[in-house]
């Protein structure tokens, strides 16, 4: 089992890096090319992931000869959980599923209210994780 997906790792990382960057220069914006030759991650996949992150409201992309990427909001106000989520869904340990159709144990399942409650709890120290504290 996976925390964080390919795509979510690349995404912390690039958002990571456009942090750096704004402390370095205020409101800076950082192209896909400058993210790409800096992380060695691969071109497709990091653009499918900024664009998403546009999308969601966590990135301002702009066009043009000084486009590029910057952060919506302040670093602190961002957090691991908001990506995830975006990403991969809620945190989420458990789908209680049996060959596409629910559990039908799953109403008094004890391992499963522990799974739940470990979900929460992840879920909880995740969220206390900000871009502030990663860069």
């Amino acid at each position: 089992m996976k925390l964080l997906t390919r795509d979510t790792d690349y995404a912390v990382r690039a958002l990571i890096f456009i942090c750096k960057a704004g402390r370095r220069r205020e409101g800076a914006t950082v192209t896909a090319d400058e993210i790409i030759k800096a992380l060695k991650l691969p071109k497709a996949l990091l653009r499918k992931s900024l664009q998403t992150l546009s999308k969601n409201k966590i990135l301002i992309s702009g066009r043009g000869k000084r486009g590029g990427f910057s952060l919506s909001k302040h670093p602190s106000k961002i957090n691991i959980v908001d990506i995830i989520t975006i990403f991969q869904g809620p945190v989420n340990f458990t789908n209680c599923l049996l060959r596409n159709t629910p559990c039908p144990n799953r109403r008094m399942c004890k391992v499963r209210k522990k799974i739940l409650n470990l979900s929460k709890y992840v879920s909880s120290a995740l969220e206390k994780i900000t871009l502030s504290s990663l860069s």
